[in-house]
């Protein structure tokens, strides 16, 4: 087998090929950033589960246009995700519960919720498609809704860059100056809620936070400034698409799975040979015992 038939073919011969590309290109630009500034406000885990809370609204989506209509599902992941976003606040602010807590009891009603929803009207393999994604059924309007999440979220990180990471850094900076943190937080939110959506439409709702979360943790262990970190993450969750997607066609594996398995080698690859990995922590530079 030659180079060409190993990386090029695959995409040139197959036009489901190169829509799955495109979108995992999309996702990365979009999700890549958006993982590292979630990372860096210690709200990993809440990513985690606000991606299962789209689950109910992509449900309900489900059963309004009677089959899997992506931009319906898409539309109620959207305001699912919101709403528990706002009553996980919401909750942490009028009772003794941490605002992860409330996420996490949320995001357990929501799964449940979802996962039952679907399967009042739905088959076995809708629900396989609703909780794995189908990232080589993506079409056009797909596409068209994954880029366009991806160019909303450059253009809003670009214009609230600068007090969104004071907002993540420092919030009592914020409220010093009397500027808006909770606006920012909210915009923040938002956006995570969107690149879940648009990572719903291919990798379903178990996996969407994967290629938010893994490149996120890869960027961090190989570079220290902020610029670096997003540059980092984007390139490896692109990477890791494109990857997992060769992988799964040469090998007849479902490419979602194999998308995250192959960021997940690049973090386990990481841990081991990254400056802040395991291996430079436990042999420091030679330098360093002078």
């Amino acid at each position: 087998m030659t180079l060409h038939d190993l990386l090029i073919a695959p995409f040139a011969d197959y036009g489901f090929m190169r829509r799955a590309l495109v979108a995992c290109l999309a996702l990365g630009l979009g999700s890549g950033p958006v993982g590292v500034l979630l990372m860096l406000r210690r709200m990993s885990l809440v990513g985690d589960a606000m991606s299962h809370a789209v689950l109910p609204g992509a449900a309900l989506g489900f059963l309004a246009a009677g089959g899997l209509s992506l931009p319906a599902m898409g539309l109620g992941g959207l305001v699912a995700g919101l709403a528990v976003a706002l009553l996980s606040g919401l909750v942490s602010r009028t009772t003794v519960l941490e605002e992860d807590a409330s996420f996490a009891s949320f995001y357990l009603t929501s799964l449940a919720l979802g996962v039952l929803i679907v399967s009042l009207k739905g088959s076995n393999i809708d629900l396989l498609h609703v909780l794995f994604g189908t990232i080589l059924a993506i079409d056009p309007a797909a596409l068209y809704l994954i880029a366009g999440i991806s160019a909303a979220t450059l253009a809003t990180l670009a214009l609230i860059y600068r007090p969104l990471i004071a907002e993540c850094l420092d919030p009592g900076f914020l409220r010093a100056v009397g500027a808006r943190g909770m606006l920012y937080h909210f915009l923040f939110l938002l956006l995570v809620v969107l690149n879940l959506v648009a990572g719903f439409q291919s990798l379903g709702t178990l996996m969407a936070v994967g290629l938010m979360m893994l490149p996120a943790s890869i960027a961090k262990l190989w570079v220290t400034t902020l610029p670096a970190m997003l540059a980092v993450a984007t390139l490896s969750a692109v990477a890791s698409g494109f990857a997992g997607l060769l992988i799964s066609f040469h090998y007849g594996l479902a490419s979602g799975p194999t998308i995250i398995v192959t960021a997940s080698a690049l973090y386990c690859l990481s841990l081991i040979l990254a400056p802040s990995g395991a291996i430079m922590r436990l042999f420091p530079r030679l330098h360093l015992k002078h």
